[in-house]
């Protein structure tokens, strides 16, 4: 193993300076430990320590990992949406996990867990750990061999100490200000409950009719639009769509890039994910700020117009913030596993209560003055976000 001195300034092959998939002995086989499945582990590097494993439970057949071992997730979608984390804290220093994780030690004379973490975190290392994948659709992993041959330029110890103390303060920062965007979520769904009481329920007795009564469900292109090949209207993609209803990015295309094969919406419109697992995570929003008014995107969209006066900030949460629509909606599901997707009839179908326009207007109002807060914490997240990866880009290439 190459020393400090001989490391520093050069590239090196990252297993010069880690081991990988570490097995364990036979002493941590017959003890209490962690167990962390993939799920347990978070985008931004948290990790759910409430599971564990007794000394009966059989250990073998998953991935080993001890305290300041850093793991990553090498299958489709995971690697690809950030999972991965510097795992501390387990019961008896060690723990079990996820086999689609590969598990990365560093070497600590000459390279840091934190470095490795933030590494593997770039976009630099993941866009080439996407293209080196391999296996079928929805199976594809990062082979070790990406692992072990990828390329780095190290720094001292001490520059990896300052450079991985920014970060993880920019990160921090950015945790606690989505943790005030959940919050504001939740009191918002404190206050339809409160107006409205659950979807599917008739709190002000008016009845129960069904949404295609009160909103048209995929409405069709206006036949005119053939004539404006040459108009730009607003692109979104389903990773556009965060899971408390904001649109980060949409882009400007031609009218006549985009008017086949993606699915058209208009100005206030609501947008329902309707695949697994977005459904599920309650993706949705309401189309805002448009070119020209006009938007395309995700075929995985259902869209929703209302017909009369009803607030859209009302079935957008009624769609996507409650745990009883969504069941409902999932036993509906067709497709195979991976693919399956809201069929229109049961949003046709559903029924649920209309409450007085009154009260509806005064949740919209609600809704825009929390979402203007909303809005203003969600932009200081995006500045975090571009200057932590303007570092990263320094740090990693």
């Amino acid at each position: 193993m190459p020393n400090q001195s001989e490391l520093q300034n050069n590239l090196i092959k990252l297993e010069d300076c880690c081991s990988f998939n570490p097995r364990a002995n036979k002493d941590s086989l017959s003890k209490e430990c962690s167990f962390i499945p993939m799920s347990a582990v978070s985008e931004n590097g948290l990790v759910d320590l409430s599971n564990s494993l007794s000394a009966q439970d059989p250990k073998k057949g998953f991935s080993y990992f001890e305290n300041g071992d850093v793991l990553f997730a090498k299958i489709t979608p995971c690697m690809e949406n950030g999972k991965g984390a510097i795992v501390d804290n387990l019961l008896n220093g060690f723990g079990f996990g996820s086999t689609e994780f590969h598990v990365i030690r560093a070497n600590s004379n000459v390279i840091l867990p934190e470095w490795v973490y933030f590494l593997t975190k770039s976009d630099n290392f993941r866009k080439k750990a996407e293209s080196a994948m391999t296996g079928s659709a929805g199976q594809k992993r990062v082979p070790l061999t990406f692992l072990k041959n990828y390329r780095i330029s190290l720094p001292s110890l001490q520059e990896q100490k300052n450079n991985s103390k920014i970060l993880f303060k920019i990160q921090k920062i950015q945790m606690h200000l989505e943790n005030l965007l959940n919050i504001l979520d939740l009191s918002i769904k404190s206050r339809f409950v409160e107006m409205f009481d659950l979807p599917g329920s008739d709190k002000y007795g008016s009845g129960l009719k069904k949404l295609s009564d009160c909103c048209e469900i995929n409405p069709s292109k206006n036949k005119d639009m053939r004539l404006y090949d040459e108009l730009l209207v607003s692109f979104i993609p389903m990773s556009s769509i965060s899971n408390t209803g904001a649109i980060s990015t949409s882009e400007v295309k031609l009218y006549r890039e985009v008017k086949n094969g993606f699915t058209y919406f208009t100005e206030g419109d609501v947008l329902f994910a309707k695949i697994t697992p977005c459904m599920e995570n309650g993706k949705g929003a309401i189309a805002k700020g448009l070119c020209n008014g006009i938007g395309f995107g995700s075929t995985e969209f259902h869209v929703l117009r209302p017909k009369f006066k009803e607030s859209n900030s009302f079935w957008l949460y009624v769609l996507t913030s409650f745990d009883a629509f969504r069941v409902a909606a999932a036993s509906h599901m067709t497709g195979s596993a991976g693919q399956r997707r809201v069929p229109s009839s049961f949003l046709e179908n559903f029924k649920t209560s209309i409450p007085p326009v009154s009260l509806q207007d005064k949740f919209e109002n609600i809704v825009k003055q929390i979402d203007k807060s909303k809005f203003a914490i969600q932009k200081s997240i995006e500045k975090l976000e571009i200057l932590k990866k303007s570092l990263m880009q320094e740090y990693f290439g």
